[in-house]
């Protein structure tokens, strides 16, 4: 079978989120599939040295200007959440569960799920009992979601993951890995086709 596409994002990432609404089909064109890697922005600041948009008004008002301007001309729906950026820790950690738990579908559902609930309908993904809700919105148990994303088991699973991800050279959100090659942003995405083409 042909290797998988890895997906990172962060989903404080409104790029990460543009992403996560075309990766699956793009992917499935192609007679590929899409592991899904959720990760916490946070964790790779100390090996990076990208100026954050709080840091920097003037990249943050350019950048608040394109997520509207890149939504609208790809037809997703979003909206700037009203508290951006947030701690998504409790976020990438449920999605990871899920999917160590019960495959991954149900993993991919559920960060659809938080996607969606963040640059859609404005919820606070950083509250955990918003993570619990989205979880049984899709068919999870309140009381598992709860237990899964505090275990030490996943919270060590999440750091593995990271450590892997920072080896593979992934620093941002969306980034794609194809075969080797990486694609860092959503605006690669015509290019990462190209590749996808290219090779099938």
């Amino acid at each position: 079978m042909a290797s998988a596409l890895d997906f990172y994002f962060d989903f404080s990432s409104p790029y990460g989120y543009f992403a996560s609404t075309r990766i699956n089909e793009m992917a499935q064109k192609h007679n590929r599939r899409v592991d899904w890697h959720p990760f916490s922005g946070e964790a790779f600041k100390p090996s990076t040295s990208g100026t954050s948009l709080v840091q920097n008004p003037a990249k943050r008002t350019y950048i608040e200007r394109d997520y509207i301007r890149s939504a609208k001309f790809h037809n997703i729906e979003f909206k700037i959440p009203s508290v951006f950026p947030l701690d998504t820790r409790y976020a990438s950690r449920a999605v990871m569960w899920a999917e160590s738990k019960y495959g991954e579908d149900k993993g991919i559902a559920l960060a659809q799920a938080i996607f969606k609930a963040y640059y859609v309908e404005d919820k606070n993904i950083g509250d955990p009992k918003t993570i619990i809700d989205l979880g049984v919105s899709v068919g999870l148990k309140a009381e598992e979601v709860s237990e899964g994303m505090n275990n030490s088991f996943t919270k060590e699973q999440v750091r593995a993951e990271i450590d892997l991800a920072t080896a593979k050279g992934v620093f941002g959100s969306p980034f794609v890995i194809f075969d080797g090659e990486p694609f860092w942003g959503f605006d690669r995405f015509d290019q990462l086709e190209a590749a996808l083409k290219a090779k099938a």
